[in-house]
């Protein structure tokens, strides 16, 4: 289990190696996304797996969290980390993080029933922590953690999108 010290150590390494060559935190990741069975996909990226899925009202086969679980669970768990990493890096005290995310959303718009976006309509997060440092210096934390916060700058400002399609046709070719 990674300490506060540990988290600190890493923290300050991988800050001063950024600090002194800033292509070093400057990457492309790649995560690929296959559908078995109707709509489980397999989800690949690097050494890790996971596996997402639809329930079964919505035609799916229950296999996995669905995309807005996992929506949720990206913006949670990078401001719990993010909270852990800040705490040992200004060497507060924790003695426990939760983060609860909730999200609204209309399901019409994803049905074409509404010219409405079909995504979250609205996004909100409680944070939880457990410490003995005073209020102040707690919160001081939890501003500079959310302000270096990746997935929540993603979920805050447009991010450009490109689509590529590539089409590989399974038709028999006349002989």
């Amino acid at each position: 289990m990674s300490d506060s010290k540990t988290i600190k150590k890493a923290y300050e390494r991988n800050r001063k190696a950024i600090e002194m060559r800033p292509s070093v935190g400057q990457s492309t990741a790649l995560t690929k996304v296959k559908i078995r069975d109707g709509t489980t996909c397999e989800i690949e990226s690097g050494s890790k797996t996971l596996v997402c899925d639809i329930g079964e009202a919505e035609g799916g086969n229950d296999a996995g969290p669905g995309p807005g679980i996992f929506e949720r669970a990206a913006l949670g768990s990078c401001l719990a980390m993010g909270y852990a990493q800040q705490a040992a890096v200004m060497e507060i005290p924790v003695d426990h993080i939760e983060v609860f995310v909730e999200s609204d959303f209309d399901a019409r718009g994803q049905f074409g029933l509404t010219d409405d976006p079909p995504g979250f309509k609205a996004l909100r997060y409680e944070v939880r922590i457990e410490s003995p440092a005073p209020e102040v210096q707690i919160i001081k934390m939890i501003n500079r953690a959310d302000a270096r916060s990746p997935v929540l700058d993603d979920f805050k400002r447009p991010i450009p999108i490109e689509r590529k399609v590539n089409i590989e046709s399974t038709r028999a070719e006349p002989s």
